[in-house]
Formats: C-alpha cells, sequence, structure tokens
C-alpha cells in the first residue's frame, strides 16, 4: 500500500472543520442547519467552495447532480444527519465524483454521537481531464 494520504491536508482542515460545528451543533439538528454552520465555517478559515452548486454548470454532465458542498474545486462533501449512512448515499457521492471527475468525496455524518467521516474514492478519476480545477468562482459571495 502506497504511503500517500489523497488530499491529506485539505481533508484534515474540512475534518476538523466538521468536528468544531458537531461539537457546537450536537447531533440533532438538521442536514440544514449543519451545512449552515459548515457555510460559515469554511468562510472563516478562508477556504474556497461553492455550495449546493450544479456540476453540470461547470462540466459536460447529466442535471441533478448537486452536492453540498465542493471544496477547492477538489473535494466533494456532503453532510448527513440520519441514523445510518446507506449504501444509496455511497453511490450519490460516486456520482457527485463522477460527474465531477474528482477523486475525493467525504460523507459526513452529524446524527452520530461521534463524527466519523467517510471517505470515498473515485477510481475512474482521470487527472488530465478535470475540468473542475480550470473554474474557479466562488458562488457563495
Amino acid at each position: 500500500m502506497a504511503g500517500k494520504f489523497i488530499l491529506g491536508d485539505l481533508s484534515y482542515k474540512i475534518n476538523g472543520i466538521c468536528f468544531k460545528v458537531h461539537n457546537k451543533l450536537g447531533r440533532f439538528c438538521t442536514e440544514r442547519q449543519y451545512s449552515d454552520k459548515l457555510d460559515e465555517a469554511l468562510k472563516e478559515n478562508k477556504i474556497d467552495y461553492k455550495r449546493e452548486f450544479e456540476i453540470a454548470k461547470l462540466v459536460d454532465s447529466p442535471l441533478g447532480n448537486r452536492p453540498d458542498f465542493i471544496i477547492e474545486n477538489k473535494i466533494v462533501l456532503d453532510a448527513k444527519a440520519k441514523k445510518f449512512i446507506m449504501k444509496e448515499d455511497y453511490y450519490q457521492m460516486l456520482r457527485y465524483l463522477r460527474a465531477a471527475n474528482m477523486k475525493l468525496g467525504l460523507i459526513v455524518n452529524f446524527r452520530n454521537t461521534y463524527l466519523k467521516p467517510k471517505r470515498v474514492i473515485n477510481n475512474n478519476y482521470k487527472s488530465d481531464t478535470n475540468h473542475m480545477n480550470n473554474h474557479t468562482n466562488n458562488t457563495n459571495e
């Protein structure tokens, strides 16, 4: 196994922000409340992101792929507030990653007592055709 951690520094920073949000709000809020607090925290930490952005506006992909956050055009973050992460949540993340041709996605379920972000890797990622990196428009201003 290779010793390289995919987008380690950025994913570590995002996980830290998620833990702070979880500690502040607890585990019984709605996905919208967690997303709003994540929005504030990403701004405070000066991290470039897009919120609920339609991937098809940036790349040639089917409509309907609108993840909670696209962070620095490198990581897709999906905030959840449900009892269990289901197989469908992984499929949804893979659909986002493939549509945007991004390598890493994070599924964060804030309903858990202990936060355990799930890393999802896009094995179909093609580094030479990542159109998302060519677009740096920050849509949250």
